[in-house]
């Protein structure tokens, strides 16, 4: 799914000072009211950011309770960090409703005072998180973006740490280690429908489908009816060769509880972050998509759902040969059959088409590939259904 894009500009910790001094202000609010001394600040050791926010921006009111939370977990861990709010509320209310949910310190309110760094840093769109730095570490522009990313593992927020983060991903894309994409040291399992827990290593050597999906998204349940097809029909002639785990986009507990319950595969845990991880990691812009991890525990294809829709459960293992067979195989079943007949069932003369899916107007049943279908009329007819005129 796609991230806004806010950006700001980084400038030097010196600028903001400069700014602040210029207006005869040298302390900083904390959310007791208590004024704290900016000579307090041990500047070559904390990380310090500007959050320009406002109660009134629909993002800003998303995006605050993730950076409170990343906020507290970062200095849990020890972290020199302090964030410092900068309200472009247009009043005081506006400024005080917005500063009471978040722990970190914040610039006086002064209308003119926050338009002046506004305007000096060069924020064009809130929310926007400016890190200062003096040590002339390369800071990571889209700091909002990197945080949505990868929460606290994106601290200290410099372009190094996301071509880290960056490299990190790419391994755990090619690595071939299912169990690593899946699992990590909280948690070594998987959910099924009935609330049971299923161990990741067990997935190991099969071929894995990773479900990128969600309950409240009608394309999304029209495709889990082709998956579970795909599925039962693979799972009755090969066993459980293959497995799939739903990656949940859905809005809350219960919404997934209703989801996971039509589906007779695995998910994810619902409050586990890897469900925001593999998104980031397969690069997962829309639902639904499923993702194929092959018996090496290697990218089959990302495009997973174009296979399952086309060709279901006869393109396993989903590799490019078995669907190069596939290919081959419909275009020599095409080859021998007429290119059109007369249907004794049939007014019309029926041309041969090729379908993604269709339904026999004759047998009633849902066909997929070759038709003889009608140009004046809607009709579909099966090869196997022709009966054609003498």
């Amino acid at each position: 799914m796609s991230k806004p894009d806010y950006q700001a500009t980084n400038l030097p910790l010196w600028d903001f000072l400069t700014i602040l001094a210029s207006e005869g202000v040298d302390f900083l609010l904390s959310g007791e009211e208590d004024k704290v001394p900016l000579s307090s600040f041990d500047y070559e050791k904390t990380t310090i950011c500007l959050f320009f926010s406002a109660n009134w921006c629909r993002p800003c009111q998303s995006f605050t309770p993730k950076l409170v939370q990343l906020y507290n977990m970062l200095r849990t861990m020890g972290k020199e960090l302090e964030i410092v709010f900068i309200s472009l509320d247009h009043d005081e209310d506006g400024f005080n409703a917005h500063f009471e949910t978040m722990p970190w310190l914040t610039v006086p309110f002064d209308m003119n005072l926050h338009k002046k760094l506004r305007e000096r840093f060069h924020v064009v769109r809130i929310p926007s998180l400016v890190p200062l730095n003096l040590d002339g570490q390369s800071v990571e522009e889209d700091l909002i973006g990197l945080i949505e990313d990868f929460g606290e593992d994106a601290f200290p927020f410099t372009k190094k740490r996301r071509e880290e983060l960056k490299a990190i991903d790419d391994s755990m894309r090619q690595g071939g280690k299912i169990d690593q994409l899946l699992a990590h040291p909280g948690r070594d399992y998987v959910v099924g429908s009935d609330g049971g827990k299923a161990l990741v290593s067990k997935l190991i050597g099969k071929t894995v489908g990773l479900y990128f999906g969600a309950h409240w998204c009608p394309p999304c349940r029209a495709f889990t009816a082709q998956l579970v097809e795909a599925y039962n029909q693979l799972l009755s002639s090969r066993g459980d060769c293959f497995e799939v785990v739903l990656v949940s986009s859905d809005r809350d507990q219960k919404e997934f509880d209703v989801n996971i319950s039509s589906m007779p595969w695995l998910a994810l845990p619902f409050e586990d972050r890897t469900r925001q991880d593999l998104c980031r990691i397969f690069n997962i812009k829309a639902i639904p998509a499923l993702v194929l991890i092959g018996p090496d525990g290697k990218p089959i294809s990302t495009n997973g759902k174009k296979i399952i829709t086309l060709y279901g459960a006869k393109a396993f293992p989903f590799t490019q040969s078995s669907i190069e067979e596939i290919e081959e195989s419909l275009r020599k079943e095409g080859d021998s059959l007429p290119r059109q007949i007369q249907d004794i069932k049939h007014q019309h003369v029926l041309k041969l088409d090729m379908a993604k899916a269709y339904v026999c107007n004759y047998c009633e049943r849902q066909g997929k590939f070759w038709a003889f279908s009608c140009d004046a009329c809607d009709y579909d007819l099966h090869p196997t259904c022709v009966e054609e005129a003498s």
